[in-house]
Parts: structure tokens; C-alpha cells; sequence
């Protein structure tokens, strides 16, 4: 591939010579890492953290939602800092840093050029996907670690020819598919590109053992769904065959939109000119040819899946690595881009810790994940007597409360407990808790005169969300799963 133009050579993101900005570029790295962490301190834990933090209480191989990286990272970051925000997203922050040198020396190798590292690291840094989510605790934020890895090692491969790095690229593509289902697509990207490659192809072996590695990582996931009956894979995998076609523009504004935010704007321009650079050189530049392969592959499963159902706007991250290095590779400024990204992440997160702004419930995004959870347990756990039992079927409501008082049992009917090993009791008295606009999704028959009191979430002194209480009258025969 050649080697990029415009600001390649020099680096010269922010008009400074080349010294200066590499200095430049590891001191806003660093930087951005301390932040995060800081975020990572300071916002409350939000419900589907508490969610994978009682996974992380309960270590197995698979989870009815998720494989297990995610609950892995948890208990490795809480055995350091215990069981509080930092503890539980700690490992996102620091795998942001060493991602960050991952994708640097992938650039380096495939594009032929330090520079380029540079500029496909920062620009992958002023995305708010992972300037905010590398803060927060969630599946994609491992899994973007991992692709990382697969993109060094990919780099290793083409740089050195050696091809026992198919033994690395199949065990980190494994680790980014025990993080999420979604590493499957980059992996099928890199096999497309293989097999459209002669050069590669003729690593035939080196490849099978790179899918026998890949095959070996997985193995603990694959073992959990065979003997759960593969429910993992039919949760996730059973979206694939919904069928809307009427409403697709919907769904794919909604996609267009969704990565026009997390991207922020103008790095989402330039992740699709890079793409289509990509594209035009793929017959005859094998860098080019495989860095298309694993942003199209994922795009065009996304696409598919937009005219059956909404595709969540977390999903593409799954691409945000190899399309900031064909950003990159098409040599074009990148310095308005990212310095929008770095204004847009940094106002957010001093939003995040300081709250300058005095914003309403309803606009406040992060206060209505974070904000008084443990007020809300307090205050629900005061109203009820000491011989009823707290029930919440929502399973988000149920570890939220979980987390805030594991002192107490509170149990739940969602069937996805029982994947968790949670016992089954049979609570004499018992209330339930819900939103004040939910209906409850219980027979009739077991509930009670609903209770006139209103349990709400507070910011600022003012009510943000608020939940009731409905008396249960349960069956003998029904059983609940406990938590936590």
C-alpha cells in the first residue's frame, strides 16, 4: 500500500513538527485515560453494570446474553479496587491505553508508516464510543481491545511474512468472540480477505491452525451452549430471520444516525471515505483488499438486519478499529475531526463528573442510568415490613437493587436467572416493584390493591424516575429465582 499523503510523513495533525506531535499524541493519550478513569470513579453504576457484576460474582463460561469477558474484567477490576465504579470498569480505561499502541503499531505495519499509526489511533480516540465507553463497563469495550490485537498481529503478518502469526490473529479473533457474538463478522472478514489473497492463501496450514487456536479460545462459550441447550446463540442469533421490509429507511436512518453520534460527525465521514478508498484499491493492494473486507463484511450484515429489526447503535462498533485505519490510510487532515470528537468527549464527561450544566431529567442522559439508585433501594427496602420479600421481574430493576443491598434477598421470575444458577424459593409475602407507568405482567388473580405510595429516583431534589409497589399473592407452587 502506499504510504498515505497529507500529513503522513510529518504528522501534522495540529500543524506540529513531527516530534512534538508524537510527544503531543502519548500526553493526550495518557491524559485521556486519567479522565476516564475520573468518569469511571465518579458516575453511579448503571443497571446493566450491576447486571454483569452479578456475573462477575458467579464466573462460568457463558451467560444467557453475553459471553463472559466482560463479567471476567469485572472481577479482575474489582479483586483490585472492590465492588464500586472504579473497581467494576477499571480494565476498560487501561485497555483503551494499550489498544491504543495495539492500533498504532498496526497502522505502522499495514500502512507503512508511524505516522499513520498515529493518526488511526487518534482518530479512534475521538470517537465518543470509546472516549465514553471505555469509562463504562460493557461487552464492546474487551472486544474493541481484542480487534486491536487482531490488527497488530495482521500487521505482524504482512510486515514480517511470517505466517505463525495466524496463531495469534486466532487466538485474539477468539478472545474478541468470548467478549461478543459480533467478532464472528471481522473474522469472517479476514477469511474473505485470505482466500481472495493468493499470497496468503498459500499459508493454508498456518491458517488452519489459526482456526484450530481460534477454535480452542471459544471452546469454554461453545461448551456452555451445548449443555444450555445453545440458548446464548438462539437469543442473539434469533433476531437474524425477522423480516420488515416497510419499515428499513427507519431502521437504517436510526443506524446512519447512531454513528453519526457515537463517531461523532465528521470521523464518521471520514470512516466512509476511507471505506470506499479502501474499496477502489482493493484488486490490487492487499492492505487495502483486507481492511475492506472487515468493514464490509459487518456493514453489510448490519444493512441486512436493518430490514428486519432496529439495530442497536453499539453494534458497529465492531468495525470502529479497521475503519480508522482506512481512515487513515487515505492521507486526508484529520485534525478538525478530532478535535471536535476530543471537545464533544471532554464536555460530556466534565458533564459527567462535575454537572456544570443544571440539565432536566429529561435531558440529563447519564443521570437517568446513574443517578440514586442506592436512594431509591433505601427507600423502597424502608416501606416494606420485615416479613415481605421484594420482587422485581424487570431483570435490570433486580440488579440495580441487587447491587445496592445484597444484605437482603429480592427475587425475580425472569427465566434468565435460572442460566445464572440462581436458587429457586417460594416467598410467603412479597411485593412488587415496577415503573409507575408499567403494567405488571403477572396474572390478575396475584395482585393486590396497588400501594398509593410513589418511589422515585431524585435529581436535584426533583423526581426523575419513579416505580410502585402491587402486593403479591402467590401460588404455593410458585417458585421465584433469589438474588443475589
Amino acid at each position: 500500500m502506499p504510504q498515505p499523503s497529507s500529513g503522513a510523513d510529518g504528522f501534522s495533525v495540529f500543524g506540529l513538527d513531527n516530534k512534538r506531535a508524537v510527544t503531543f499524541f502519548w500526553v493526550l493519550l495518557v491524559g485521556l485515560t486519567l479522565l476516564r478513569l475520573a468518569l469511571a470513579a465518579r458516575l453511579g453504576v448503571t443497571p446493566d453494570e450491576a447486571y454483569y457484576w452479578l456475573w462477575s460474582q458467579h464466573l462460568q463460561s457463558g451467560y444467557l446474553d453475553h459471553p463472559p469477558m466482560v463479567a471476567l474484567w469485572i472481577r479482575l477490576g474489582t479483586m483490585l479496587f472492590g465492588n464500586g465504579p472504579l473497581g467494576i470498569r477499571f480494565l476498560g480505561p487501561v485497555s483503551a491505553l494499550l489498544g491504543s499502541l495495539a492500533l498504532y503499531r498496526a497502522g505502522r505495519d499495514l500502512l507503512g508508516s508511524p505516522a499513520a499509526g498515529y493518526r488511526a489511533a487518534l482518530l479512534l480516540n475521538s470517537t465518543l464510543m470509546l472516549g465514553l465507553g471505555a469509562a463504562t463497563a460493557t461487552p464492546d469495550t474487551p472486544l474493541v481491545f481484542f480487534l486491536a490485537l487482531v490488527l497488530w498481529s495482521l500487521g505482524r503478518l504482512i510486515r514480517t511474512g511470517q505466517p505463525i502469526w495466524w496463531l495469534a490473529i486466532g487466538v485474539f479473533l477468539g478472545l474478541a468472540f468470548d467478549s461478543k457474538y459480533t467478532a464472528v463478522l471481522p473474522g469472517l472478514g479476514c477469511g474473505l480477505w485470505a482466500l481472495a489473497t493468493p499470497s496468503i492463501r498459500r499459508h493454508w496450514g498456518w491458517i488452519l491452525g489459526g482456526i484450530l487456536s481460534g477454535l480452542l479460545t471459544i471452546a469454554p462459550v461453545l461448551l456452555w451452549n451445548a449443555a444450555h441447550h445453545w440458548a446464548s446463540f438462539a437469543k442473539q442469533g434469533g433476531r437474524a430471520g425477522d423480516w420488515h421490509p416497510l419499515r428499513a429507511l427507519n431502521f437504517l436512518a436510526e443506524l446512519a444516525g447512531g454513528q453519526i453520534g457515537l463517531a461523532t460527525p465528521i470521523i464518521f465521514i471520514l470512516f466512509c471515505l476511507g471505506l470506499v478508498w479502501c474499496l477502489r484499491r482493493a484488486g490490487d493492494d492487499s492492505v487495502a483488499r483486507l481492511l475492506a473486507c472487515l468493514c464490509v463484511v459487518p456493514v453489510a450484515v448490519f444493512v441486512q438486519h436493518a430490514f428486519g429489526g432496529r439495530v442497536q447503535a453499539n453494534w458497529p462498533v465492531v468495525l470502529y478499529p479497521a475503519a480508522s485505519l482506512a481512515a487513515a490510510a487515505t492521507g486526508r487532515r484529520i485534525g478538525l475531526a478530532c478535535a471536535l470528537g476530543l471537545i464533544l468527549t471532554g464536555l460530556v464527561t466534565i458533564q459527567g463528573i462535575f454537572s456544570p450544566l443544571r440539565l432536566s431529567a429529561h435531558h440529563d442522559v447519564i443521570a437517568r442510568q446513574t443517578a440514586d439508585w442506592s436512594g431509591l433501594t433505601h427507600r423502597l427496602r424502608e416501606a416494606l415490613p420485615d416479613d415481605v420479600s421484594l420482587v422485581a421481574g424487570d431483570y435490570a430493576l433486580a440488579t440495580i437493587i441487587a447491587y445496592h443491598d445484597p444484605a437482603h434477598a429480592l427475587f425475580s421470575y425472569d427465566k434468565r436467572w435460572a442460566y445464572l444458577g440462581r436458587a429457586l424459593q417460594h416467598p410467603e409475602r412479597a411485593m412488587l416493584v415496577l415503573r409507575d407507568t408499567e403494567q405488571p405482567d403477572l396474572p390478575a388473580s396475584w395482585l393486590g390493591a396497588q400501594d398509593q405510595r410513589r418511589f422515585c429516583r431524585m435529581l436535584r431534589n426533583a423526581p426523575m424516575v419513579c416505580y410502585k409497589l402491587i402486593p403479591l399473592t402467590l401460588p404455593a407452587d410458585m417458585q421465584m429465582y433469589r438474588l443475589p
